[in-house]
């Protein structure tokens, strides 16, 4: 049976949610990233999340204690929320930032296998292309502490997509991660004193105030919302085009040039999400 023009209208308009987000993602990391080495990138990741909670929560004012209680899951999104933006930023100190998302993205594409294994060639497409992201030149670039690091972002990110996406249809919406926010930023907080030196000043705060709206405050509302009319599966493996925009981003800001073979690999990520998207 052929799909409706509505929920084609609707799978494409989540597709181009969840391309913001990935953009709101990698280009508010390639330009937080020189902050974040001066601040210390634990402190800085637990300072933008109390900042993102702090503005959502005045935005939305929604009744916190009552709804966490009625509904455990968004609880467990915070600490998913935490864990993620803690082991990305954390892999970023070793790992090029093309690497890092690569890695990262195994988390969802395991998830996207694990929902629906007839679908395999896609994925395994996708893991073709970020395996050419993650070399260059001669070498792999890797180290054990980033890697490990990065798993646990991949970890929690495909934790993230499965509770997010319940939040979404228990009625939580947006409210679901305006509720979840706080307590990412309180399972991040003891993080903030591994780093040493002193705390920032009030121009490094007032930047990362800022840097909290473009993550991690605007891509978790854009992927809760594109969650919301697309499947999981096509959603997880669109999330391949993010080592894709993470090269572009560390281009753009970072002064990183992609390699010949990193741009072929942006190539295959590319199209095992259109397969994906035109299977769905």
């Amino acid at each position: 049976m052929s799909s409706s023009p509505t929920d084609a209208g609707g799978a494409l308009a989540g597709a181009g949610l969840a391309l913001a987000s990935m953009c709101c993602v990698q280009f508010g990391a390639s330009l937080s990233m020189p902050l974040a080495q001066g601040v210390g990138v634990f402190r800085a990741t637990a300072l933008r999340l109390a900042f993102a909670a702090l503005i959502l929560l005045l935005w939305r004012r929604p009744p916190l204690l009552s709804a966490l209680r009625r509904e455990p899951a968004l609880a467990l999104l915070g600490f998913a929320m935490a864990g993620m933006l803690l082991g990305f930023f954390a892999a970023l100190r070793t790992l090029p930032q093309g690497l890092t998302v690569a890695v990262n993205l195994l988390g969802p594409l395991l998830l996207a296998w694990r929902e629906d294994g007839r679908r395999w060639r896609w994925p395994l497409l996708a893991l073709i292309g970020i395996l050419a992201l993650s070399r260059h030149g001669e070498r792999w670039v890797a180290d054990a502490a980033g890697l490990a690091w990065a798993a646990l972002s991949a970890a929690c990110w495909a934790a993230y997509i499965v509770l997010l996406r319940r939040a979404g249809q228990t009625g939580g919406g947006i409210d679901g991660v305006v509720l979840a926010l706080p307590v990412a930023a309180l399972a991040a907080a003891p993080w903030a004193w591994l780093d040493g030196g002193a705390w920032p000043q009030a121009t490094a705060l007032l930047r990362l105030a800022g840097l909290s709206l473009l993550m991690p405050a605007l891509p978790y509302l854009l992927e809760l919302e594109a969650l919301r009319r697309m499947p999981a599966f096509s959603f997880g493996v669109l999330m391949s085009l993010e080592p894709a925009i993470a090269v572009l981003a560390g281009a753009c800001l970072l002064g990183q040039t992609p390699t010949p073979l990193q741009l072929a690999g942006m190539l295959l990520a590319t199209a095992a999400c259109l397969g994906a998207l035109r299977d769905g």
